[in-house]
């Protein structure tokens, strides 16, 4: 049962490394690109490594601390540090690609717009099959060497231990670069977004990296991983006696790596649509998953369990089309909240910043309800199991839609090189109308990996409690009811962990903003000659700035994240814990969704304006909307996606607790 998945984890990433020696066959560019490219480069790699070895320091204390006190069961400990190699194996490899992608997505451009679609996609599909086929190699190959789904338990806390550093670290590094450069650069210099006479534009750009590719591969990673693993030990739990049902979420994830992989033959610009290329690979891709799924089920024999189990799996991937629907719609340029937004920027940043705070805000509505209906509908066809297979089944599509998703910063690096290098009118074109579909693709990713967390969540809150209770728990000594006040201590704790996780993810933001922000003003003052392109600024000394700022203030937060769950559960007991879990899972759904819905929607609703509309570019509803951008940069590329892997932490804390609470 484990050599299917296995095999097809293999194929992943024997796809990705296809794609990946395709992508870099491509012609680089003249020596102005490649040197700016190549700048990119080294700054995305000086960073990640630094990140790296600061993670490696946490994570072998946390593999010390397994290691010791899971004493019985050291297969935990290993399996931890296997989940963190992984998810950052990942994130590395995708990234590698992705700075050498787009400086040839921007050559690609010169010859028009279909070519460097087709480029850009390749390299963003580089980073979607290497995630997905080690998230299911780890978990397959890990599982069918011990055979201990606990140990499993301890691999998807290592990936989401990874996960969070680089959301956050990522998150905080792009972000403060990203303001600090428009702040100076775009809103009192009156110069482009990407123009070499901007000091911090070449640690903007390395941003685009750490942050939106390798940060969202380790997210989806670990993501993929906790979803597999939850849905595998939830099975053991409630149906441990059926033959082959720990083994299904990996049959499962196998058949979704070969739709993926055929999907993404299909994503091709025949028009000027570029979502609907896009969309092309994905529903092909969930079509042909379905069909696997169907095939899997019958060969198993799960007899009067067939239907009602399918039933829950097309759930999953119905709630994954309408994620991705919900959010373009909230963020795209085409209809009328970002259009809405633009248009409030004509009486200032104020009402700007209020109209994208309100949609915001609007956009947790629909995903909230499709959530609910999701799982409600997967409960009536197959109790929670149907939830678990739910989950799995939306996030086996992860490899296409990672791949979509990674197109973005792609896109983005390749705009900001075309720029740079001075290329033609027509190039600037190409590269901005795949960047623009860029932003709302990373969107789409972030919805689709929230709404997922929501899920798996949900499955990990359920084996937290049958833990308890395979550990002996009876129900009169575990009451998880509104009427219990530890219960309902737990709810408000675990509630205020995302609002504080957040604040503190973009007060970093913020202060790191500061300082680029007064560094790019003094090399302005300071070195004369750069405005008039006389003088090269020091774009080094910006990188520097925001490469240790970010791993200095990505401990903190992620520290709290870890000690949070076991304080609660150590001093208040297990029913205050499971109220904890459920409050952070409630209130991270919300605030995650209404930060990257909302920024999305800010960005753009700039980009909207820069195309003509309403002024254009240097008018005052532009200037305005700068203003709404840098408000929202934090909130969709920072704090947000950052509370995804956060929810999944504390709930594989609660269940790697739960033999100590009872």
């Amino acid at each position: 049962m484990t050599l299917f998945p296995l095999l097809a984890s293999l194929v992943s990433i024997a796809y990705a490394a296809f794609l990946a020696r395709s992508v870099l066959r491509s012609p680089g560019g003249n020596p102005a690109m490649q040197e700016i490219a190549k700048a990119i480069q080294e700054g995305a790699m000086a960073y990640l490594k630094r990140q790296y070895l600061t993670i490696a320091v946490v994570a072998s204390f946390m593999f010390l601390v397994l290691w010791f006190v899971f004493d019985e069961n050291k297969g935990i400990a290993i399996g931890f540090l296997v989940g963190a190699i992984a998810s950052a194996l990942a994130g590395f490899l995708g990234m590698m690609v992705a700075v050498r992608a787009n400086v040839k997505v921007a050559q690609a451009a010169k010859s028009g717009l279909a070519g460097a679609f087709s480029l850009a996609f390749r390299g963003g599909a580089v980073t979607g099959f290497f995630v997905v086929g080690l998230a299911l190699f780890a978990v397959a190959g890990f599982y069918a060497a011990t055979h201990d789904l606990h140990a499993l338990v301890g691999l998807g806390l290592g990936g989401s231990l990874i996960s969070v550093f680089a959301r956050l670290g990522g998150g905080i590094y792009t972000k403060a670069a990203d303001v600090g450069a428009d702040i100076v650069g775009k809103v009192e210099a009156g110069i482009p977004e990407d123009d070499l006479r901007n000091p911090a534009v070449i640690a903007d750009n390395v941003g685009d990296n750490v942050g939106d590719d390798a940060g969202m591969a380790a997210d989806l990673f670990e993501t993929y991983a906790v979803t597999m693993v939850a849905a595998m030990l939830l099975g053991s739990l409630l149906l441990g006696g059926i033959p082959h049902i720990i083994e299904l979420p990996l049959l499962i994830g196998g058949v979704a790596v070969f739709a993926s992989i055929l999907g993404s033959f299909v994503v091709k610009l025949l028009g000027k649509s570029i979502m609907q290329a896009l969309y092309q690979g994905l529903l092909l891709s969930a079509v042909l998953s379905l069909v696997g799924f169907f095939y899997i089920l019958s060969q198993l024999g799960f007899g009067e369990t067939l239907l009602p189990w399918f039933g829950a799996m097309f759930v999953g991937v119905v709630v994954t089309l309408l994620m991705v629907g919900i959010t373009e719609y909230y963020t795209s340029k085409s209809f009328r909240p970002v259009q809405t937004i633009a248009k409030a920027s004509e009486t200032g940043s104020g009402t700007n910043v209020i109209m994208g705070l309100a949609f915001g805000m609007e956009a947790t509505i629909a995903p909230i309800l499709v959530i609910v209906a999701g799982v409600l509908l997967a409960y009536n066809f197959a109790g929670l199991y149907g939830v678990a297979l739910a989950a799995v089944a939306m996030l086996s599509l992860a490899g296409i839609v990672i791949a979509i998703d990674a197109f973005g910063p792609i896109t983005d690096n390749a705009g900001g090189i075309a720029e740079m290098a001075n290329l033609s009118e027509s190039a600037r074109e190409s590269t901005d109308a795949l960047d623009s579909v860029g932003n709302t693709t990373k969107a789409v990713t972030k919805a689709y990996a929230i709404a997922s967390a929501g899920l798996a969540s949900l499955v990990l809150f359920v084996s937290y409690t049958q833990e308890l209770v395979a550990g002996g728990l009876s129900a009169s000594e575990f009451r998880f009811e509104l009427g219990n006040p530890y219960v309902v201590a737990g709810l408000f704790l675990g509630g205020a962990l995302p609002y504080l996780f957040a604040s503190m993810a973009m007060r970093a933001v913020g202060k790191t903003a500061g300082s680029v922000v007064e560094e790019v003003r003094r090399q302005f003052k300071e070195i004369p000659g750069i405005m008039e392109k006389k003088a090269k600024p020091d774009y080094a000394k910006c990188v520097d700035i925001v490469t240790k700022a970010a791993l200095k203030e990505m401990i903190f937060p992620t520290l709290l994240v870890v000690i949070s769950p076991v304080l609660v559960g150590l001093l208040l007991g297990p029913e205050a814990l499971g109220g904890f879990l459920m409050g952070t899972i409630i209130t991270g759904l919300f605030v995650a969704i209404a930060m990257t819905s909302g920024g999305g929607a800010w960005d753009n609703a700039k980009k909207f304006i820069e195309e003509g509309n309403l002024g254009g570019k240097g008018s005052e509803a532009h200037k305005a909307a700068i203003t709404g951008d840098t408000v929202g940069d934090p909130y969709k590329d920072t704090a947000g996606p950052a509370i995804n892997p956060l929810i999944k932490v504390v709930n594989i804390i609660a269940i790697l607790l739960a033999t100590f609470l009872v």
